[in-house]
């Protein structure tokens, strides 16, 4: 039986994604979310950021290749994974992951933007288009 697994994530990337293909021809990207918490210790305002790896597969990986950059807001809903490793001296690593099943591409601030001009109708239609792209993937994958 399955047990639970699942993540939402909220932050930015840290760095430009790095997209591959699979030797079966998979596309794969990875990429750094830094998460901001805030919280007050002894009256005095705290500030705290985590640093996570996330990769994801497929037509999402594609859709994160073309329009994610460092600084770009996101959410990702997805499972953790570890990944276990020994080194060439013996020794035993491990490191903890976001498989990312969606993500959302949080709207871009744009300095030049003036009154009235947004591109939240855009990043509205590209949610949208990954979603579609998901659900056509997993219909591929359940039958």
């Amino acid at each position: 039986m399955n047990q639970l697994n699942s993540v939402i994530l909220e932050g930015n990337l840290v760095r430009d994604p790095e997209a591959r293909l699979t030797p079966k021809g998979t596309p794969v990207c990875k990429f750094a979310v830094a998460s901001n918490r805030s919280y007050k210790a002894e009256g005095v305002r705290q500030e705290e950021v985590s640093y996570f790896d996330v990769e994801v597969w497929s037509k999402v990986a594609e859709a994160c290749e073309k329009h994610l950059q460092k600084g770009r807001g996101v959410r990702v809903v997805g499972r953790l994974k570890q990944d276990r490793w020994i080194d060439e001296e013996g020794g035993s690593h491990h490191k903890i992951k976001v498989v990312g099943e969606h993500v959302e591409f949080k709207p871009q601030n744009t300095a030049s933007a003036g009154p009235g001009d947004s591109n939240e109708s855009e990043d509205e239609n590209l949610k949208e288009s990954i979603e579609d792209t998901v659900e056509e993937s997993l219909e591929e994958v359940l039958i």
